[in-house]
């Protein structure tokens, strides 16, 4: 479920929805890597400030999840999107995926507003990600003929170091990550639909 085999062609025709949020997350950690003013002052407007979400800039409770800090913060997203993605783009259908995937990513901008300092910054796909961790555990508690127990125990423990890592880790979006996991959860009572086959 999570080992993936196929070459580049085959993951892309495969998994749309994924390709294109690694591919956008790659261009656009490359492009605001540019020295330039002019980039520099795009990024400054695109990142998450609540201060400027106060002040009516509802965008960027959209853009800081296809933003990332440095290549290690674009990497560990990208390979955690990468593993983990494709399973459920596969079971939901692209559409409902990117709901998933997006509403979940809003949802921990949205608690990040609520619960951070008007000065708080904040970039990372990790809300939206934490979203699909959302979803696993929903196919765990409520639909376990949709994923097997030995998967379902893999997701479970990951999920578990995830959240303590959060904690234990600075410079982590804590509110990003517990809102994004529960927006996920949550979105799964609508999106997950009636199937009987595992993946």
């Amino acid at each position: 479920m999570f080992i993936r085999t196929e070459n580049f062609q085959t993951f892309i025709r495969r998994y749309p929805a994924v390709s294109c949020i690694l591919a956008l997350q790659a261009f656009l950690w490359l492009f605001f890597s540019l020295p330039l003013h002019s980039v520099m002052m795009w990024s400054d407007a695109v990142t998450g400030y609540n201060y400027g979400v106060a002040e009516g800039e509802w965008w960027r409770l959209v853009t800081p999840m296809f933003l990332h800090a440095n290549f290690t913060h674009l990497l560990f997203n990208s390979m955690s999107l990468f593993l983990f993605a494709p399973p459920l783009e596969q079971m939901l259908g692209k559409v409902r995926f990117l709901i998933v995937y997006i509403a979940s990513g809003i949802i921990g901008n949205i608690g990040t507003y609520l619960v951070e300092p008007l000065d708080y910054v904040h970039v990372g796909a990790s809300g939206a990600i934490f979203g699909l961790f959302g979803v696993y555990v929903f196919l765990t508690v409520f639909r376990k003929e949709l994923i097997g127990r030995d998967q379902s125990k893999m997701i479970m423990t990951l999920l578990v170091i995830a959240v303590l890592s959060t904690f234990i880790n600075s410079n982590i979006n804590i509110m990003a990550h517990l809102f994004g996991l529960a927006g996920g959860f949550l979105l799964s009572f609508l999106c997950v639909q009636q199937k009987k086959r595992r993946y």
